[in-house]
């Protein structure tokens, strides 16, 4: 290959993987072809739209490993479409009559970029290839190799993506204090809020990683100590369908029985008939660049709070969000196996000339591979016939 610059940017909504990615693309650039030069984009398509970079230093690649240790991204997020072009001009990062792919694809051209790297989700990583796209038309050529950034884990069709298991070790963590909250009121309702638009994996993956710390503990009965005041007694994701008076007659004897329920929620689940109430009643519902309903702004847990408590007789609830806790943190040793492996083979692609997002392939006998950017969607469903979710489910009573 005779690519001398290369470029990175991250985009998008935080995962505990960014850092790390990050990290690793330079080391692997460094250890392989240490003439490259390597320009970061500050804040994702923000700073490729404002020209808001630089080049890494002989410093900044030495210490790269540096950045394994932290979560966040240290080179920036946004979250910019470079489709929308209304929003774009409303936030003054293009001129009236600039088209927004012209602008990014110009501005890779000006800096001398042969490659560019992105660390998304499925929307980050199809606009590259959009501006690869636009490039090639106009005769450059530009190589884009993608890394799955999401802690959804629902990108379709890779198996596993950056970062998510860390999210759901994390979102255990966070539950392990919150759920301690339980015996602060009587019949006290907590619902742990979990990220996930679409997809309910990490809200299930979280509440396993919690009952298998659960069942590591002791107990002390006697004195009001007990398992079952500290387990989980529902778990509610967007692919199953929720009865919610059944339901709340099921929680309600929990809660008559030992005084407590505790609840962990996907945010995504029943968001349709939550947006469908605010339509009818004339309320805004508030959405992003992508289209995508402000999850933050609607709050799915508090409306499930309100509906449960009232059906079950609590007499106190408490609705916590794990999802800025888990997405920030540091990428486990389990992800950064994961992660090491995805960079070593994006830098690999790239000096070959080959354009994907790097992941297992599902399609493909789980095969690592640069994956066609056409096959790259979002919104994949989890699926709720996996064992592991079946025996999490009979493990705390609840119908599937």
């Amino acid at each position: 290959m005779s690519a001398q610059r290369v470029a990175i940017l991250t985009a998008g909504g935080f995962a505990p993987c960014l850092s790390a990615a990050v990290g690793g693309l330079i080391q692997r650039y460094t250890e392989l072809r240490p003439e490259i030069e390597i320009l970061i984009y500050q804040h994702g398509y923000f700073g490729l739209l404002t020209a808001d970079s630089y080049l890494v230093s002989d410093e900044g690649r030495a210490k790269a490993g540096v950045l394994q240790r932290y979560g966040g991204s240290p080179i920036g997020n946004s979250r910019v479409k470079l489709t929308n072009t209304a929003d774009l001009l409303r936030r003054g990062l293009i001129k009236e009559g600039e088209e927004p792919l012209a602008v990014a694809a110009e501005r890779l051209r000006a800096d001398g970029v042969d490659v560019l790297h992105t660390v998304g989700g499925d929307d980050t990583n199809t606009t590259a290839a959009e501006l690869a796209a636009y490039l090639k038309e106009h005769g450059y050529g530009l190589t884009v190799v993608g890394l799955p950034k999401t802690i959804d884990n629902d990108v379709i069709p890779i198996k596993q993506s950056l970062g998510a298991w860390t999210a759901a070790e994390q979102a255990s963590l966070f539950a392990q204090n919150i759920l301690a909250e339980h015996r602060s009121n009587p019949r006290m309702l907590i619902v742990h809020e979990v990220m996930g638009r679409n997809c309910g994996w990490l809200t299930a993956a979280a509440a396993t990683e919690y009952r298998r710390w659960l069942n590591e503990q002791e107990w002390n009965p006697a004195l009001g100590l007990t398992k079952e005041r500290w387990d989980i007694h529902g778990v509610y994701i967007p692919e199953m369908e929720l009865d919610l008076d059944a339901e709340s007659q099921r929680l309600r004897a929990i809660m008559d029985r030992i005084g407590n329920v505790n609840v962990f929620l996907s945010e995504g689940a029943g968001v349709e008939t939550i947006v469908h109430e605010m339509e009818v009643s004339g309320q805004d519902v508030p959405r992003d660049p992508f289209g995508h309903v402000k999850l933050d702004t609607i709050n799915p847990g508090t409306w499930y709070a309100r509906e449960f408590a009232e059906r079950m007789g609590a007499l106190k609830t408490m609705v916590q969000k794990s999802g800025y806790f888990s997405r920030s943190a540091r990428a486990n040793e389990r992800d950064l196996l994961l992660i090491r492996s995805m960079t070593d083979m994006a830098v690999d692609c790239a000096l070959d000339g080959v354009s994907g997002v790097i992941g297992h392939d599902e399609d493909n006998g789980d095969v690592l591979r640069a994956i066609e950017f056409d096959r790259i969607k979002g919104g994949k469903a989890f699926d709720t016939s996996k064992p592991w979710f079946r025996d999490l489910l009979d493990a705390i009573g609840q119908p599937g």
